[in-house]
């Protein structure tokens, strides 16, 4: 059976290298992982004054995090933080209080940059705004990619050979902390 993960792009940029690197962690991953890259485009801004009656699309977020055995954030840095659509994805996916859809469920977290610092700040971040509304944060290896610029071909597909082996270490670490966190 393999474990079903919401890989949470944190761009909405077509040709984002966040996308880029999801989509190729779903190809690189092992046989106990499915990871689904969910892109945040269609989730609307969040309203404390809309959860009497969520819109549909907080619901089915809500629901798709729910039905998972863990989440991955693989983000870019904007401003030295996490862009403002990641943090209205958590404030949806974290809501109603009490009643967080990331609760419980083992998360990791990758950033990247196409300069030297790789997204550390806003891997810093999430790691200050999860604890209380997710599960356990995987804590190494820390991945933050720098350089990632020139990482892919035309078409999207990964060709950097470096950049490959980063994270296919990362995610041998991260299914080995699944399958702990699932049992």
């Amino acid at each position: 059976m393999a474990y079903n993960i919401v890989t949470i792009v944190g761009s909405l940029r077509k040709e984002s290298f966040s996308l880029k690197i999801a989509n190729a962690l779903a190809k690189l991953a092992p046989a106990s992982l499915k990871l689904d890259v969910t892109t945040l485009n269609g989730i609307s801004f969040f309203n404390q004054d809309l959860e009497a009656a969520p819109p549909a699309d907080w619901l089915a977020f809500r629901e798709k995090l729910q039905k998972s055995n863990g989440v991955l954030f693989v983000t870019p840095e904007y401003n030295r933080s996490i862009p403002g659509v990641l943090k209205n994805a958590i404030d949806v996916g974290s809501r109603p209080y009490g009643k967080s859809s990331f609760l419980g469920k083992p998360t990791g977290i990758i950033s990247n940059s196409p300069g030297p610092l790789g997204g550390v700040s806003a891997a810093k971040h999430l790691q200050n705004i999860l604890p209380g509304i997710s599960g356990p944060i995987l804590g190494q290896p820390e991945t933050y990619l720098n350089g990632c610029g020139d990482g892919f071909d035309d078409k999207g597909e990964l060709t950097k050979e470096s950049l490959k082996a980063v994270l296919v270490q990362y995610l041998d670490a991260f299914a080995a902390f699944i399958e702990k966190q699932n049992r």
